[in-house]
This record gives structure tokens, C-alpha cells and sequence, in this order.
């Protein structure tokens, strides 16, 4: 008999025998120090290493209760996060943790410590952007989500994978918190700064032409089982030093919009970007690193996706030019749209980020969520007529100015 035999909450201790036990990572005389790491509501991870060499492991734990409130949660997600970093470690393996073993009685992935790699958001905010980061998130998002899609997998098995990663409770937050919410605020949930109250109402609560083209992006967004997504890919997901970047945390992955997770990742960086213009326009190499990195990541992902199409796609109905041409277009459009949504919610919805929730000063608050609310507004309203990295950066520049 084990103490593993069924579901219990791990504290540091546990997941040393966890490591020893379970996973037989370390021989049983070693000494092992043991940390949680995780800042989550969700989820409990674990960093079980041997100071003598430096050998370690990371234990994340999905808890059946959310933290902050105590409703229960399905721990279905856990398995859906083992399963989809094992399919894109084999499509995009330098951008992924390798998994070592997925366990369904204790609700625990056990994988590659990449703490060598820092959190993308905080390396932002102090200054430090990488100059590979639009060339490795482009790539990476290329070799990931195309090879999903019934154009290319087999329509039995994309059928089979869309059952298993329909992840109904998480796609219900992302449904609520980022496509309804901050346009009909219903459940009384979002946070506005005094001061944005009016501005708000205008622009988000009482314009009908925008709810018009978020009524888009949500029945999309619920409806296009397109591709294998992440579902939450931000810069709090990416971590990165100068070698690389690695991807983690995909538990709201599903079968959804590709574009969803390429406009994820260029609307967190338009925080930074924003911020910096906003509290510190003295830092003018990591703004225009920070602008170059948005302008190159929309082209690049643009033309790593049409040359990925080109190699693997096979079936003649869909290499017909005019068919190529409109799925593409509709990816690039929906990723500028999604990152409209994912800029609007983070800062008038109940889930900031720091870019925005440090801002101390009142007057660069409203300033600085203006601005974004704006953006994310021409993103959303004017997703299909952006033909590139330019233009995307012009009609930023002309909402700052």
C-alpha cells in the first residue's frame, strides 16, 4: 500500500516521496530539498531537486477546488495538459518540457524543470526582450497548430482528439471572462478604474457595432473546432532566456480558433509596450525592441503558417489556391481580433495583469487603459483589413500619439 493509492493534496514533503516513490527520479539515499513554485488558483506545483548535482523535477498537482472560491473544478484539465504537451513536444520538442509520466489516481504531471528559462512577463517588464522572441514564438506557433487541424490529421483521429479535449469548464471562463463580460457585464464582475466608468460605457458597454463583431469572435470562438490549441497563451505562459523560449501551462487547451492563441500572445505583448510609453518613455531601446518584436511576430507567424500549409498540406480540395488564400486570411484576421478581446479584458474585466494593476499614478492609469481599450477596439473592428506588421504598428502609434 502507498499513500499515492488515492487522490490527496501534496504539500513540499509529499512530493519528495513523491519523486521517490512514484516517479523513482532519485535514488533513496539522496537528499532532497522539495519548494512549491506555483502562484496559481488551480493548481500546486512542485520543484523536488538534489542540491548535490543539481537534478530536479517539477510536480504540478491539479487540486478538484479553486482556491479563491472552493467550486469544484474537474481534474479532466490535468490529463488534457499531459496529453497536449506530449503531442506538440513530438511536433515543436525544443519549445515544450518534456513530460516523464502523467498519473490519473494522484492528478499529477511530472516533467523537465525549466527553471534555466524566466518568466516572459516579468523578463519584459524589467527590460530584458529577447531579440529571437518574434522568430521562436513564430515558429513554435506555426509547427504546433497547423499539424492539428483536419487538414492535415486524419479525420477519424481529429474527431477522437476533439472528444477528448473538449474542456467545457475552462472554455466556460474564457467564454464569460474574456467574449461577454467586458461588453455585458452581467455578472457584475468587472473592475473599472474611477474615472474610465463613462469611457467604458461608451466604448464597450453601449456600442452596438462592436458587440456586433464580438458576437463573431464568440460563436467562433465556441464553434470552430479548428485546430489544438493552448487557450491560454500569454506571456505568464512563456517562459524564455537567450537560448529560447519554452511553452507551458496549456490546461485550457481544446479544439478551438488557432487564431485565439496567436492573438494571445500579440496582445500581452502590447502591454508591455504600452506601459513602458505610458510609465517610463525614457526606456527607448526596449520600446523599440518591444515594437520591432509585435511587427515582426504578426509577419512572421503570417508567413511560417502559409509556408507550413504549403509543405503539409496534401489533399487537392485544399491546395486549390483560392481555398489556401481564405483559410489563411481567416487566421490572420481571427488572431488580430482574439488579441482585441484578450487586451480589452485584461484591463476592464476582474483578471488584470501587472503591465496594467501596477500602475500607480491615477493619471497614467486612465491614460494607459485608453489607450489599450482603443487598440484593442481597432484590433477587433478593423482585424481584416490588417495586411501586416506595419500597418498593425501605424494604427497603434496613431491611438499613443
Amino acid at each position: 500500500m502507498s499513500k499515492f493509492d488515492s487522490f490527496f493534496l501534496m504539500k513540499a514533503e509529499d512530493a519528495k516521496d513523491y519523486a521517490l516513490e512514484v516517479l523513482n527520479f532519485f535514488d533513496p539515499s539522496d537528499k532532497l530539498e522539495a519548494t512549491e513554485i506555483g502562484d496559481g488558483n488551480i493548481n500546486y506545483v512542485f520543484r523536488v531537486s538534489r542540491p548535490s548535482d543539481g537534478k530536479s523535477v517539477i510536480i504540478k498537482q491539479a487540486d478538484k477546488l479553486l482556491r479563491s472560491s472552493g467550486r469544484p473544478l474537474d481534474i479532466h484539465r490535468n490529463q488534457i495538459e499531459a496529453q497536449i504537451l506530449t503531442i506538440e513536444g513530438k511536433l515543436a520538442p525544443s519549445y515544450i518540457p518534456e513530460v516523464y509520466h502523467y498519473d490519473e489516481t494522484m492528478s499529477a504531471i511530472s516533467m523537465e524543470d525549466i527553471s534555466a528559462y524566466r518568466n516572459l512577463r516579468k523578463e519584459l517588464a524589467a527590460d530584458r526582450v529577447y531579440g529571437h522572441l518574434a522568430e521562436e514564438i513564430s515558429t513554435f506557433l506555426a509547427k504546433v497548430l497547423l499539424p492539428t487541424t483536419d487538414l492535415v490529421v486524419d479525420r477519424q483521429e481529429k474527431k477522437n482528439y476533439v472528444k477528448f479535449f473538449t474542456n467545457p469548464e475552462l472554455c466556460d471562463i474564457t467564454e464569460d471572462l474574456v467574449l461577454t463580460e467586458p461588453y455585458y457585464n452581467y455578472k457584475d464582475r468587472n473592475i473599472l478604474t474611477p474615472g474610465n466608468e463613462e469611457f467604458v460605457e461608451k466604448f464597450l458597454y453601449n456600442d452596438e457595432s462592436l458587440h456586433a463583431e464580438i458576437g463573431k469572435l464568440r460563436n467562433n470562438f465556441m464553434n470552430n473546432a479548428q485546430a489544438l490549441i493552448h487557450g491560454d497563451l500569454h506571456t505568464g505562459s512563456i517562459f524564455a532566456n537567450e537560448d529560447g523560449v519554452k511553452i507551458i501551462d496549456p490546461e485550457f487547451a481544446f479544439y478551438g480558433p488557432m487564431g485565439y492563441d496567436i492573438g494571445n500572445v500579440i496582445g500581452n505583448i502590447f502591454f508591455s509596450l504600452a506601459n513602458k510609453q505610458v510609465t517610463a518613455p525614457d526606456k527607448e531601446d526596449a520600446i523599440s525592441a518591444l515594437t520591432r518584436t509585435i511587427s515582426e511576430l504578426f509577419d512572421l507567424t503570417k508567413s511560417k503558417l502559409a509556408a507550413e500549409y504549403d509543405e503539409i498540406v496534401e489533399f487537392p480540395l485544399y491546395k486549390a489556391k483560392g481555398f489556401r488564400d481564405s483559410y489563411l486570411a481567416g487566421i490572420i484576421s481571427d488572431s488580430l481580433g482574439y488579441a482585441g478581446t484578450e487586451i480589452i479584458r485584461r484591463v476592464v474585466g476582474d483578471t488584470k495583469v501587472m503591465e496594467v494593476s501596477s500602475v500607480e499614478d491615477h493619471g497614467q492609469r486612465i491614460r494607459l487603459e485608453r489607450i489599450l481599450v482603443k487598440m484593442g477596439i481597432a484590433l477587433i473592428m478593423e482585424r481584416e483589413r490588417i495586411a501586416d506588421g506595419t500597418e498593425l504598428m501605424r494604427i497603434y502609434e496613431n491611438i499613443i500619439a
